[in-house]
């Protein structure tokens, strides 16, 4: 049997095994999404969100890319960011790396990966800004390791940074930020920063004026 054909197997089985447990399992997932979280994580297959947190299917509403970035000129995060804030009205956004993140180390090295060049270039700018701190680190590992951490924190700023977020902040008080960092080594999630609804933690020179909401 090959890997794809026991993928179909396994979804047939873990759907009747649902059933078993609970006849109206899928149908109360059919008829509603009224998830309190976004989830802002890596396209790492080894940090899938629902399990991590223990939630079921329909709990997070996520979206994953290379390192968990939140880039101001991606149309595809933007459009998921704006539907969860202003339609379903998520109460949380969560920000997850992840310790040994492949894509913090790509960035962090000189080489020439092609098309994912553009992509990294927005993880060099967080390591410029903490290059002087990240190269005092002389092990390899802790040192990909404390820059996972300096994005995560980037990320967050960046998400505050935009309009959709700010206005949430004046028309609700919500939702509120969370950059966490997942180790795979352990399993377990560690608290970076926690950023209130409040337009008093965006720099002013990010923040929009009042009268555009």
């Amino acid at each position: 049997m090959n890997p794809y054909e026991k993928l179909l197997l396994q979804n047939k089985a873990w759907s009747k095994e649902k059933l078993e447990l609970d006849h109206d399992y899928f149908n109360r997932l059919a008829h509603q999404q009224k998830p309190k979280f976004l989830w802002i994580g890596c396209s790492d297959s080894r940090v899938p969100a629902n399990e991590i947190t223990g939630t079921d299917p329909g709990e997070v509403f996520v979206h994953r890319n290379i390192a968990n970035m939140v880039v101001h000129t991606d149309l595809n995060l933007l459009s998921v960011l704006q539907y969860a804030v202003e339609v379903l009205k998520v109460e949380h956004i969560i920000v997850c790396g992840h310790y040994g993140c492949g894509g913090i180390e790509a960035a962090i090295s000189q080489k020439d990966f092609g098309l994912i060049n553009k992509w990294l270039r927005n993880i060099k700018e967080v390591y410029k800004m903490y290059q002087k701190e990240v190269d005092a680190i002389e092990n390899h590992t802790d040192k990909i390791n404390k820059l996972v951490e300096f994005n995560v924190i980037e990320q967050c700023q960046d998400l505050i940074k935009t309009s959709i977020v700010q206005k949430a902040w004046k028309n609700r008080k919500g939702p509120e930020i969370h950059g966490w960092v997942y180790g795979l080594n352990n399993g377990l999630v560690t608290e970076l920063v926690n950023i209130e609804a409040n337009v008093e933690n965006v720099n002013p020179i990010f923040r929009y004026s009042d009268d555009q909401f």
